[in-house]
């Protein structure tokens, strides 16, 4: 018989085919199982057309999950297994929402798997997720987001820019990606909005403020310009609109790098990010009055229960509410 049609991959989907012995397999599997997740990201990405973020996301959650996973067999994992993965993640010290999304990685790339006819069935379906609703996200008071978009002076290189990037974070409520590739084309500072391009590639139109605007103007008439000399001394076209000290783009780790610093000289604190300023900026929207279904299509959120959580964070105003409406307050 011809070693050939007697293959794992052929076997999957075949009753007829002789099984190969179990040591034989669990060779095949430790061959292969490298191969199989290069396969799936190439697929997420080439076929899928997943963001970059995505597919980076992917790899790690699921080497982490290898690490794990040792000398199993990938073929005959069952739900105790997972099981015990998930118990594994916590004693990582990983968040709630971490977890989640390892198990969402790990579902999607037992589909891929089932697709491909490497695997029949697979229990990973029935574990539940971890509850995400304990986790209430962290957002700085209007006092604080005054001080980290002043922490930007003339002494620092290029405090213009770093002034308009804290600017539109804050009046945009955008992701730092999002940011990060925003686009001259994308911003209409005239008619007072921007085009954010989230994730799926997904656009949606925000607002900016008065303060953003005036400061994204002086950045693009006073500082841009050198920026942008730099890039075309290279040959490059400059059409992003942060750009680095070399004329390229302003990628989101150095974004995250400058807000890090600006937040330690004013003294705001020291765990903040770049999401702290999109939780701030859904955060103050909601204590202010503004509708729900709004703040969440400036988010560029799907659902409306991931916006829903920010209605968590200000238990001040539910009580002035209670107590002005409640005939028992």
């Amino acid at each position: 018989m011809d070693p050939k049609n007697n293959s794992q991959f052929r076997g999957a989907n075949d009753s007829l085919s002789p099984k190969p012995s179990s040591r034989r397999r669990q060779l095949t599997v430790k061959q292969n199982r490298w191969l199989w997740l290069e396969n799936f990201l190439a697929y997420s990405s080439g076929e899928c057309h997943l963001s970059q973020n995505t597919i980076l996301a992917y790899r790690r959650d699921l080497e982490r999950f290898y690490l794990w996973m040792a000398e199993r067999d990938l073929l005959t994992l069952r739900i105790s297994d997972f099981s015990s993965y998930v118990e594994w993640l916590h004693e990582q010290g990983l968040a709630p929402t971490s977890i989640a999304r390892h198990l969402v990685s790990l579902r999607i790339f037992h589909k891929y798997l089932q697709l491909e006819g490497i695997i029949r069935d697979t229990q990973v379906d029935l574990l539940g997720s971890p509850k995400l609703w304990e986790r209430v996200p962290k957002y700085l008071s209007p006092s604080q987001v005054e001080l980290i978009l002043a922490a930007p002076c003339e002494t620092d290189r290029t405090w213009l820019r770093d002034r308009a990037m804290l600017e539109m974070l804050y009046a945009t409520g955008c992701r730092v990606s999002e940011l990060s590739t925003m686009k001259l084309r994308d911003v209409h500072l005239e008619e007072r909005f921007c085009r954010c391009t989230g994730k799926g590639n997904k656009q949606r139109i925000v607002p900016i403020g008065d303060q953003a605007v005036d400061a994204v103007i002086r950045y693009l008439e006073e500082e841009w310009p050198i920026l942008a000399a730099r890039a075309e001394k290279h040959g490059a076209e400059p059409v992003y609109l942060f750009l680095s000290r070399s004329g390229q783009i302003l990628d989101r780790h150095r974004i995250w790098e400058l807000i890090k610093r600006y937040a330690v000289r004013c003294g705001v604190r020291t765990d903040i990010s770049p999401h702290t300023l999109r939780h701030s900026f859904a955060t103050h929207l909601l204590i202010n009055g503004a509708d729900l279904r709004q703040v969440q299509e400036m988010l560029g959120h799907v659902n409306i229960m991931t916006t829903q959580i920010y209605t968590h964070v200000d238990s001040r105003r539910l009580k002035a509410i209670h107590k002005k409406f409640h005939p028992r307050s």
